[in-house]
């Protein structure tokens, strides 16, 4: 709406209208609201509706809907580029959503990547697109981390995805690289009868739980001997990744069960998913990155900051030292080249 405003002369101050600035302060704040209503989970059909039954009377359609929460999309650019080097990262956290596009009849991940700080900050650092956790995708990811300036973590905890694993080892080598115990207790109780399940998963726990890594494989050692001719299927998980399962037991003792887990990602997703139940099949894949965007730097922002006192703080920092984190030169490996085809096949 366009409107001609009067130019009053001989003052000093120029002219306002009360009623036009209550206006347009109306209009900001209603233009954020709807971008909040949409983070937390309305379609933008609900929204055009509940506007309108709210006011008795037609505000917007849901195209208007679709254009005002562009400014979601403008605040992702500006987040995936940020710089990172302001952040000093203890611990790092990595794992991936899956989203149906309705445009495609087909998913798209999300993969996402969290930070505890030394200080004790939870931070949200980047999120991307992927179809898969494939090496050369993770490689591409952690590439254009370096790229803007984070440094080495301590250490970096994630599932099983080999293509991830394998990404993390070429890139940071150095770094204490830790397998998820949350599914690796999931995984293990598919493979022990019922029945066992609570004596072996006491014994599983107190081997996780151990005060020293020499400690953890003496007991760990105990349990195969003991239920290797019984389970082999579970001893044989217990061994997978042996060395990452037990590498949160290099950080001080009150933040083991921090990073022992990507609990950090499960609870951000999870209210990821809460929102998306309303739009189960996104349009496609900027749609998907505009919502899941909004949902977790919303969740974020809310995160409660760790309490790490200025002793467990040298203790990280002295870790850090001990493994020459800062020394690391960080040489990204080449992607795999693509198989040579013969003049026969050529032919």
């Amino acid at each position: 709406m366009r409107l001609k405003v009067p130019q009053i002369s001989g003052r000093a101050e120029p002219g306002r209208s009360a009623l036009w600035e209550g206006l347009a302060h109306t209009s900001d704040i209603l233009k954020r609201l709807i971008v909040e209503m949409y983070a937390g989970g309305m379609s933008q059909r609900d929204i055009e509706y509940g506007l309108e039954k709210a006011l008795g009377q037609f505000v917007l359609s849901k195209s208007t809907v679709s254009e005002l929460t562009e400014t979601l999309s403008q605040e992702y650019e500006a987040f995936r580029t940020r710089d990172l080097s302001g952040y000093e990262v203890a611990y790092l956290f990595m794992d991936a959503v899956y989203e149906p596009l309705r445009r495609w009849g087909s998913k798209t991940g999300v993969f996402c990547v969290w930070a505890i700080c030394v200080d004790g900050r939870k931070v949200l650092l980047t999120l991307s697109t992927a179809n898969s956790e494939s090496y050369e995708s993770c490689l591409e990811v952690l590439r254009d981390l370096i790229k803007r300036g984070l440094q080495t973590p301590v250490t970096i905890t994630t599932d099983g995805a080999a293509g991830l694993t394998k990404a993390i080892d070429a890139i940071w080598p150095k770094a204490l690289r830790v397998r998820c115990w949350f599914h690796k207790m999931q995984n293990l109780q598919q493979k022990v009868p019922p029945q066992a399940w609570p004596e072996f998963k006491q014994l599983v726990a107190d081997m996780r739980d151990a005060p020293t890594v020499a400690e953890a494989e003496r007991r760990r050692q105990l349990i195969v001997t003991r239920y290797q001719r019984d389970f082999p299927e579970a001893c044989r998980c217990l061994l997978d990744d042996a060395e990452a399962s037990l590498n949160h037991l290099y950080v001080p003792q009150r933040h083991q069960p921090y990073v022992r887990t990507s609990n950090l990602a499960e609870r951000a997703f999870e209210e990821e998913r809460r929102r998306t139940k309303v739009i189960p099949h996104l349009w496609d894949e900027r749609s998907v990155v505009k919502l899941v965007f909004a949902v977790l730097i919303r969740v974020s922002e809310r995160w409660g900051k760790k309490g790490f006192s200025a002793f467990e703080q040298h203790q990280i920092r002295n870790l850090r030292r001990r493994r020459h984190l800062d020394e690391q030169t960080v040489t990204t490996p080449p992607a795999s080249p693509q198989p040579r085809r013969s003049a026969a096949s050529a032919a």
